[in-house]
């Protein structure tokens, strides 16, 4: 950027600044939702090291700031996936093609409690939990009928599934061959991201070493025999969720990702031969702009890590292909219809961040599966940011923009600042084994708790504008009678 840094700082101050100072503010924390200062009014002078070219750079091209790809949503808009399961399959295949009914381009599944921990739905470990988070799945037939109709070769499926996730792709590998399609032809992603779970989710069979080794497995089973398919969703989603920042999620979401890296290449797997095929997972939380740059300093960290720090030499290596959920931690019980309005602003920002699959959480997620009403008001909100919008019609069309820059090189800054001391510490397995990011996580979801609690940020609805009397809405209600039905 080409201009006289002293003169636009003198400017600044003398139009501007000066009566700025003069006027009152209202009572507002003009801080980001993570805490980080936002620049009032952000000029050329605070992006004064920024180079257009190589910190910017260009659509498709290293380091990807501005999108993996060179047309971006002119060439293709995003996957729409509504995450879906509950019950029996039957009624999670119907769920499934009523929203491919509706428009979706993606299946995103959700399965039940016992079956992200392996238990039979006649364990007695299962009982009252069958079908009640997600779909019950036990054996292949239930498989085959969770993707009954659906030519597996004709949609793209997220499975979110981690400790029990080689289980599942085995069976969605045979569905698969019964239905005649070969597995260089399915697209998809299971979750499998077994590093998030110690850091935030906490659902895990067996300690972290063990937990990484059926990862790679995974990595370098599908990098010979099923090329197309993303074996690890590296999830910073749950890491949000559990109270992290921003920078915390981004920062433990790459270290997880340089930590399967290092495991690849410790089992002598190339770099170029797994890389390509690694996916990631982000939140998307209320702070618009926070977001936005998030996902920005995302990509381009990322290509800097796999072409610096792993030497990989495919450009492919270097893209990060991610899925997006808006924030269901962001979503009220209070006020339920407010959410549409949350999850509209977030996928918004999730889209203008470039995120190449989306999921937005229906109104009614706090208290229950979503609705049929529910989830089709949440896929409408994709479309009508598609089709309506105006903004899939430019590529980045916030990169340049002073603060968005501002944002998005601080929080590169500081989430590499976080991955220096993780490698200080010996490496992210080492860090969770002394319990260094979920302290992090801990202590921000503190801060962030007392903030509302002292009413210094707002969630509407909640400690601000609360009504005197709620309207009820409608509730999915599944049936006791699931868990007998699974049985036999």
């Amino acid at each position: 950027m080409s201009f006289d840094k002293e003169e636009l700082e003198k400017i600044k101050e003398e139009i501007w600044e000066q009566e700025y100072k003069k006027l009152p503010k209202r009572e507002a924390n003009f801080t980001t939702i993570s805490g980080m200062d936002v620049p009032p009014l952000a000029t050329p002078a605070e992006v004064n090291s920024f180079d257009c070219i190589s910190d910017l750079g260009f659509p498709g091209s290293y380091p990807f700031t501005r999108g993996i790809y060179s047309t971006m949503y002119q060439g293709k808009l995003w996957t729409m996936r509504q995450f879906a399961g509950f019950g029996t399959p039957e009624d999670t295949n119907r769920r499934f093609k009523f929203l491919l009914e509706q428009g979706q381009t993606g299946l995103s599944t959700a399965f039940d409690m016992p079956t992200l921990m392996g238990y039979d739905c006649d364990h007695p470990r299962a009982m009252g939990e069958v079908g009640k988070e997600g779909v019950a799945v036990s054996s292949l037939a239930d498989m085959e009928m969770l993707f009954d109709g659906i030519r597996l070769d004709e949609v793209t499926t997220s499975m979110t599934i981690n400790c029990t996730a080689s289980i599942i792709l085995a069976m969605y590998l045979v569905v698969a061959e019964k239905q005649g399609v070969s597995w260089d032809r399915l697209d998809g992603t299971i979750q499998a991201d077994m590093l998030k779970e110690f850091i935030a989710q906490r659902e895990w069979i067996c300690p972290p070493g063990p937990s990484v080794k059926l990862v790679v497995d995974l990595i370098e089973f599908c990098s010979k025999l099923v090329p197309k398919w993303h074996p690890v969703s590296i999830s910073g989603y749950h890491i949000r969720e559990a109270g992290s920042t921003a920078v915390q999620e981004l920062a433990f979401t790459l270290a997880d990702g340089i930590g399967y890296v290092e495991e690849c290449i410790e089992r002598s797997l190339h770099v170029d031969d797994f890389a390509p095929q690694l996916s990631f997972f982000f939140n998307v939380h209320n702070d618009f702009l926070e977001e936005v740059a998030k996902f920005r300093a995302a990509r381009r960290m990322w290509a800097k890590i796999m072409r610096e720090r792993f030497g990989a030499k495919n450009p492919k290596s270097w893209l990060l292909r991610t899925h997006a959920q808006t924030a269901g931690c962001s979503l009220t019980a209070q006020q339920p219809l407010n959410n549409i309005v949350r999850v509209a602003i977030q996928a918004l920002a999730a889209v203008l961040g470039g995120t190449q699959s989306l999921h937005t959480n229906s109104m009614d997620e706090t208290l229950a599966l979503p609705t049929e009403e529910a989830v089709t008001v949440s896929l409408r909100t994709q479309q009508i940011i598609a089709e309506e919008s105006g903004v899939a019609n430019s590529i980045d069309p916030l990169g340049g923009s002073y603060v968005i820059e501002v944002l998005t090189n601080r929080i590169e800054k500081e989430a590499f600042d976080y991955i220096k001391r993780i490698d200080d510490l010996g490496g992210i397995i080492k860090a969770i084994n002394i319990g260094f990011p979920q302290k992090e996580i801990a202590d921000a979801a503190y801060r962030y708790q007392l903030e509302l609690d002292r009413g210094e940020r707002v969630i509407v609805g909640v400690n601000k504008y609360i009504a005197d009397e709620e309207i009820p809405i409608q509730t999915l209600k599944i049936d006791e009678k699931v868990d007998a039905g699974q049985d036999s």
